[in-house]
């Protein structure tokens, strides 16, 4: 990571696995992340026409179901990565959604949109990636509505032995070989689990949700806490301009 700022590695990483993205994603989560989803729409409970933003959408497969929930609602798919953005668009196309997604390039950390703008902000699988947490948090939080909810779907830590240890070998040594071997990249997954070890645990994101102004904040821990789920709610009495 030397002479590249944390933004920049972090750009370059996902610019290079995107193609290989989705099959890493079912070998890095043991093909547990399609459940973990499931499970996080599942307590969403998406009304018909909504409107969501989808941070850091990477290849969009989340975008998709937010947008299928909702039915007619618009939604936003917003990343860095236009490599990332690429492939979600030919699976948007493929499907016939891409009269109901919008696709946007853009910063987590300064999101191009009115306050209270959507029902619904996510973010899945990149709240440890990002140079900022605490920063993308309050923006999610600005850019929905009052009452609307605030939604992270993220790698977490196990806290129960054994399988706290056999994780850990997993995900330091085992990764990396299996990126070397399917994505031609080791560097770039040898980072992946580095990025985890300063990531708060699950207890610990939750009052940092709680620190934004989010309340009813709920934590799910996931699969013996390798994911876990967080869900906050903007206060209802939270219109007026964040700004201000």
């Amino acid at each position: 990571m030397e002479g590249k700022t944390k933004e920049q590695f972090v750009h370059s990483v996902f610019e290079s696995i995107a193609p290989k993205y989705d099959l890493m994603n079912d070998i890095l989560s043991f093909r547990r992340h399609k459940a973990w989803r499931n499970f996080t729409m599942r307590k969403m409970n998406v009304k018909p026409g909504s409107t969501a933003i989808d941070l850091c959408c990477g290849t969009c497969d989340w975008t998709i179901s937010l947008a299928e929930a909702s039915g007619t609602g618009s939604i936003v798919g917003l990343d860095f990565s236009q490599n990332m953005l690429d492939v979600g668009a030919d699976k948007i196309k493929r499907i016939g959604l891409d009269k109901q997604i919008r696709l946007v390039r853009g910063n987590a950390m300064e999101l191009p949109f009115e306050d209270n703008t959507f029902d619904y902000a996510t973010i899945g699988f990149a709240l440890r990636n990002v140079p900022d947490l605490v920063k993308v948090i309050e923006e999610m939080r600005r850019v929905v509505k009052p009452g609307g909810m605030v939604v992270s779907l993220e790698l977490s830590k196990p806290t129960w032995q054994p399988f706290k240890s056999i994780y850990y070998f997993y995900f330091q040594q085992v990764l990396p070989l299996l990126g070397k071997l399917i994505a031609k990249r080791y560097d770039q997954y040898k980072w992946l689990p580095e990025s985890l070890i300063h990531f708060p645990d699950h207890k610990r994101l939750a009052e940092i949700f709680r620190s934004t102004g989010l309340t009813d904040v709920q934590a799910y821990p996931l699969t013996g806490g390798i994911a876990a789920l967080h869900i906050g709610l903007k206060p209802q009495g939270a219109a007026r301009s964040e700004g201000d």
